[in-house]
């Protein structure tokens, strides 16, 4: 058995996302998926995380979830023995950013989930073509299992979310960025800059996949993360001053 696999679903996202990469990898590894709704901060959702996860582990988040991940390499780099950083950003929010939420918040406490998901991640974040619209529900059944109460705790840990360039710098071991193509959200050109921060990073860019890309192109997410778990090991990370 390989080095245990923690998933970290994205925003308004569950185990779903990573349907295709639990049933293909976990012949080989341990694959845990664990949720980021722990908290209004970052720094709870990691803290609530570590105590549950194992002593070492290969960690791999989806947008929100690749914010708390940094999060976890930022508190306990010892710990993480390799990274993917999947359709996410390693920036602060800016003030009006942060604002820009708000709406999608009153949206959920008002019980209009369907909106809520629209808003803050609008069908053209995705691949245009014809399973768009699956896409879109699989998203919104993702949101309803989740619920509004735990998507408005991811969305406070987003705006509050500190800048973790400083903390990737450091970071000494085999990474992946992943993303797609089509991602209107957080554009290809976005992780380009991710990749760059970080010593030994390999960008991977997915044709055909928007913002979902895990369940966009499930297949290709695969190959990607058996590549990235296949290297070899790396100077370690060192301890966050």
């Amino acid at each position: 058995m390989r080095d245990p696999l923690v998933l970290l679903p994205g925003l308004m996202c569950d185990s779903r996302l990573f349907r295709d990469q639990i049933e293909a990898l976990s012949a080989d590894h341990a694959v845990m998926v664990a949720p980021v709704s722990q908290g209004e901060r970052m720094e709870e959702i990691a803290s609530a995380l570590l105590d549950q996860l194992p002593p070492r582990f290969a960690l791999a988040g989806h947008s929100v979830g690749g914010m708390v991940a940094m999060e976890i390499l930022r508190r306990a780099p010892d710990r993480v023995l390799r990274l993917a950083l999947m359709n996410t950003s390693p920036l602060a929010e800016t003030p009006q950013a942060a604002a820009d939420y708000e709406p999608a918040i009153i949206k959920l406490k008002s019980g209009r989930l369907d909106e809520a998901v629209q808003a803050l991640i609008p069908a053209e974040s995705l691949a245009p073509g014809s399973r768009r619209q699956a896409m879109v529900s699989e998203q919104v059944a993702m949101a309803a299992r989740v619920g509004e109460g735990a998507i408005i705790r991811q969305i406070r840990a987003m705006q509050r979310r500190r800048d973790y360039q400083p903390v990737l710098r450091r970071c000494r071991v085999p990474t992946l960025v992943l993303c797609g193509a089509e991602d209107a959200l957080i554009p290809v050109k976005r992780h380009g800059f991710l990749a760059e921060l970080i010593p030994y990073a390999r960008l991977e860019v997915i044709e055909g996949a928007g913002h979902l890309t895990p369940m966009e192109e499930p297949e290709a997410t695969t190959a990607a993360l058996r590549t990235w778990i296949a290297q070899p090991y790396v100077l370690q990370s060192r301890t966050d001053a």
